[in-house]
C-alpha cells in the first residue's frame, strides 16, 4: 500500500461551534465527503504531485482517504491563524521525500509555508546526510539543497485567516494520497509543477 500520486488542497471554514467550522474548512478544500486518516510525514519514492481537480475526481464519497493534514482553530475575533504543508522531493524515484506540518497564530502564509518548507527540507538534507547550518538563513540552506543534486525541490501549501467575533475560525492545510486503483493504467497524469 504505497500511494503514487498527492495532491494539495486547503481551506477555511467559520461556525459558531468549533467542531462545525473543521466542517466547513473541509468542504472548502473539497474533502469533507472522505473518511480521512491522519498520516505521518513520508513522501513515498516515486510520488508525483497531480492537481487538486484530479485527485478529487478519482475520489468516491465515503472512501477512507490518508493524508497529511496541518490543522489550526481561533475564537478570538481578529486573530491570524495559519497551516501549511512543506514538501521537500529528493532526486530520482528511488529515495523517499518528507512533508511537514505546521500551524501557528499571528504568521502570514508566507511565513508559514517557508518555514513548513524550510522543516521539511531539513530533515531530508539530515536523512541524506547533508551537512548544513541550522542557524542559517532558509533561502541560503535551500540554494545549498539544491546544488547538492539531491534534492531537486521544495514547495509549500500555506492557507490563513483572521478570527471572526463570536464564531470558530479553522484553517486546513492537507497532503493527500492517491493509490495505484485510484487511477486507470491507460490514465494520462497531468503532473503540476509548484510555483517556484
Amino acid at each position: 500500500m504505497i500511494p503514487k500520486r498527492v495532491f494539495f488542497t486547503s481551506g477555511v471554514g467559520v461556525h459558531q461551534h468549533e467542531l462545525a467550522s473543521f466542517e466547513a474548512a473541509l468542504r472548502d478544500a473539497g474533502i469533507a465527503k472522505f473518511n480521512l486518516v491522519y498520516v505521518s510525514s513520508i513522501l513515498p519514492p516515486g510520488c508525483k504531485r497531480v492537481s487538486r481537480t484530479y485527485g478529487l475526481e478519482r475520489l468516491s464519497p465515503g472512501e477512507i482517504v490518508y493524508c497529511v493534514m496541518a490543522r489550526i482553530a481561533t475564537n478570538e475575533a481578529n486573530r491570524q491563524v495559519v497551516s501549511s504543508i512543506g514538501v521537500a522531493v529528493p532526486a530520482g524515484d528511488r529515495q523517499y521525500g518528507y512533508l511537514s506540518e505546521h500551524h501557528a497564530y499571528g504568521q502570514t502564509d508566507e511565513a508559514a509555508g517557508d518555514y513548513a518548507e524550510d522543516l521539511a527540507a531539513s530533515m531530508l538534507a539530515s536523512t541524506l546526510g547533508l551537512k548544513f547550518d541550522p542557524e542559517e538563513a532558509w533561502d541560503s540552506r535551500r540554494q545549498a539543497f539544491r546544488l547538492s543534486g539531491k534534492i531537486v525541490r521544495t514547495f509549500h501549501v500555506a492557507h490563513s485567516a483572521r478570527g471572526k467575533r463570536d464564531r470558530w475560525t479553522t484553517v486546513i492545510s492537507v497532503a493527500v494520497f492517491l493509490f495505484p486503483h485510484h487511477f486507470e493504467s491507460g490514465d494520462i497524469v497531468q503532473l503540476t509543477l509548484p510555483k517556484r
